[in-house]
């Protein structure tokens, strides 16, 4: 069973910079989309952003365009969330989830589309 481990989160001033990485030492993530996830307090989960198993594509929420990066390096079984010009609303419970059943150009933000999660890493974004 995949095991994903989530680092990098913390606190940070608004208009800063969090990089999350999403790593596994079992299996290659060669063969998996990967997808981040966040759940803000008092909010239900959503998805923030998806890289397919191939690198190819990409998808992210309107909340986090232009400002995310999804990213990975498959010889370090590593996936990247790059953050940049966080917002206090961008504050939440940061998760990445695997799926290995995901076609290999595509992409989704359905949580139910994932098998597999991180524990979750806290970003907290405030001055």
């Amino acid at each position: 069973q995949l095991q994903l481990v989530e680092s990098g989160g913390g606190l940070v001033q608004p208009g800063g910079s969090l990089r999350l990485s999403c790593a596994t030492s079992q299996f290659t993530l060669d063969y998996y989309a990967i997808g981040w996830f966040r759940q803000a307090p008092g909010k239900e989960r959503e998805g923030v952003a998806c890289i397919s198993s191939s690198d190819k594509n990409t998808v992210y929420a309107d909340s986090v365009k232009g400002r995310f990066t999804v990213s990975r390096d498959n010889k370090k079984n590593t996936a990247y969330l790059q953050m940049n010009r966080l917002k206090p609303e961008d504050t939440g419970v940061y998760y990445c989830a695997g799926d290995l059943t995901i076609m290999s150009d595509d992409v989704t933000l359905v949580e139910s589309e994932y098998d597999y999660w991180g524990q979750g890493i806290q970003v907290t974004v405030s001055s």
